[in-house]
């Protein structure tokens, strides 16, 4: 075979997917928030400037308003967040809160602060602070960890704790599936560990797997927001960028919302 015959005789490639969230419904996904609360009341405030403009031009009739996890630790307003968004119940949206791994640590470091000693190091002194506990200390490290946890407890509300058990891992909506750090490859989505869909990183983010869905996540930082083919990631380091992100999704298309 010739060289025009084996150019000619390749197929095609195969056509990118197209995803799509219901007609009429508009989705925002908000990134990892770590303790900002005045970027997450700013973010807020510019989701619903945009939501209000759709609706104005007849665009939506349904909204959706998703927050990927990692609410607190890093930053020092981790409790602000949780405060809001146990109350947030605005009238333009729906409001869903996943859980992420920040949150499932902060809770193990409550019931087992020996064995969750690691919490303290990924930003749960922030955290403390937010609450208005600090690392106790004596001369004993076994001791310091299950004062500081004891005292931490004390401060720690019970509508906190209930709020976070009661997050869900993930959520669907068309062919958007949103978690908060991402999916193992070649495992059923309804068969996913809650683990990892809290806390994978690599095995996910490498994969050029076909999940058939787009996968919306936070956890893996990224200077800006990242919008592939399987995926889109838009935690972009709130905490230290200053940079909160929404991603907005309507019919097929996507933008981004960025403090």
């Amino acid at each position: 075979m010739n060289f025009l015959s084996r150019l000619f005789s390749r197929k095609p490639p195969e056509p990118a997917p197209v995803y799509r969230v219901p007609e009429g419904h508009l989705v925002y996904a908000v990134g990892d928030i770590h303790g900002r609360f005045d970027l997450l009341e700013r973010l807020v405030g510019m989701i619903e400037a945009d939501a209000a403009a759709r609706r104005a031009v007849g665009q939506i009739e349904h909204c959706s308003l998703i927050f990927l996890g990692d609410y607190v630790d890093r930053g020092f307003q981790s409790k602000q967040v949780l405060d809001y968004l146990q109350a947030f119940a605005p009238d333009w949206a729906e409001v869903t809160c996943l859980i992420g791994n920040h949150e499932a640590m902060m809770l193990e470091f409550i019931d087992d602060p020996v064995g969750s000693e690691g919490w303290l190091h990924f930003g749960g002194v922030a955290t403390l602070a937010s609450y208005g506990t600090k690392v106790e200390e004596s001369e004993s490290a076994q001791t310091d960890l299950l004062a500081t946890a004891s005292a931490f407890d004390d401060k720690f509300p019970r509508a906190h704790r209930d709020f976070i058990r009661s997050m869900p891992a993930s959520h669907q909506i068309g062919d958007y599936f949103f978690v908060h750090a991402g999916v193992r490859p070649g495992v059923a989505l309804r068969a996913q560990d809650p683990f990892d869909l809290m806390s994978i990183r690599q095995e996910f983010t490498e994969s050029r797997h076909d999940f058939g869905v787009r996968v919306v996540h936070g956890h893996t930082g990224v200077q800006n927001p990242l919008l592939l083919p399987g995926r889109i990631a838009v935690d972009t380091i709130a905490y230290a960028t200053g940079r909160l992100t929404a991603a907005a999704l309507c019919g097929d298309s996507v933008e981004f919302i960025i403090t």
